[in-house]
């Protein structure tokens, strides 16, 4: 017999061959259902898929340091759960490396503050390349009200009034700001944070870019020369990234009264991550009915809002 003429059952229709793959197949499966099942017939939980950081990276070397200091606060307050770290660029761990280390499940949240091409694309383009992992990707951590949090609780730290009177908040004034995108979702994103910190500081808030785009064209300069037109003399500047770095410094440089530091390892920012994390299982959970979800919700203090 030849290869070209394979064995084929009695009904000389199913190579034979292709009937022991479908067993070995079904086998498989069956085995992995009984791992599920205990010796007393209940069913054991499902795993619970790691949290995959995912970082954009930077030549900073504060950067790593910072994002490290996160994650070590993320794992502090979710004891047991599998934390892993992964870089879009310039930094290792590279994304695709961490998954290709990972097994099981995980969840990819971006440590990133808006909708943008990481996360329409790199981000879901580096999952699909990890087959051998079931894996979910989360929203990115803006907009939020614990964003909101972190960036206030910046910006006393660097000097700005919490008891400021009338007069006060008529000469005050914000600029938010960020990296920068060319996607319209992404500025988007951040006018929706600059509209929540408004309403938290009660002055005017701007976003600006440290890379202006067409649809993101106001750079940082240009918004405080903006707010100074409007009788704003007193403004800040909040920085709407999530570690130190080239772009963070930048736009610090043309603070012409306060900078706040980046959000960086702050309380809030822990949170928010692992909010984005169990969001993203309780999507898949509400799509798959058997799955069952075993992981805590977090512990959000209470000044700290439901998701914008």
């Amino acid at each position: 017999m030849t290869p070209s003429n394979p064995l084929r059952d009695e009904s000389g229709s199913t190579p034979l061959e292709s009937t022991a793959h479908l067993m070995d197949r079904i086998n498989s499966q069956l085995v992995s259902q009984l791992t599920l099942v205990s010796l007393d017939g209940r069913r054991r939980p499902a795993p619970v898929p790691d949290l995959v950081v995912v970082a954009h990276g930077s030549r900073d070397p504060r950067a790593l340091a910072t994002v490290t200091a996160l994650l070590e606060r993320v794992r502090e307050l979710r004891p047991g759960l599998g934390v892993r770290l992964g870089h879009i660029e310039l930094n290792e761990p590279l994304l695709g490396d961490t998954l290709a280390e990972a097994t099981g499940s995980a969840v990819l949240v971006p440590l990133l503050l808006s909708r943008g091409y990481h996360v329409k694309h790199d981000i879901p383009e580096a999952a699909a390349h990890a087959p051998h992992l079931d894996t979910r990707v989360a929203a990115p951590l803006g907009p939020h009200p614990l964003l909101v949090d972190a960036l206030h609780d910046r910006l006393v730290e660097a000097g700005w009034p919490t008891g400021a009177g009338q007069a006060a908040r008529r000469t005050g004034g914000v600029v938010l700001a960020a990296a920068g995108s060319r996607d319209p979702d992404s500025a988007t994103d951040t006018r929706r944070t600059a509209d929540l910190l408004a309403q938290r500081l009660g002055v005017p808030v701007i976003p600006a870019y440290a890379t202006p785009t067409p649809a993101a064209p106001l750079s940082v300069s240009a918004a405080v020369r903006a707010l100074a037109a409007r009788g704003r003399h007193r403004t800040a500047v909040a920085s709407y990234f999530t570690a130190p770095g080239r772009f963070a410094t930048q736009c610090a440089d043309a603070a012409p009264w306060i900078e706040a530091a980046p959000l960086g390892a702050h309380q809030a920012m822990a949170h928010l991550l692992l909010h984005r994390y169990d969001q993203a299982r309780a999507t898949a959970s509400a799509t798959a009915p058997a799955a069952t979800a075993t992981s805590p919700a977090p512990q959000i203090p209470h000044r700290q809002l439901a998701s914008a």
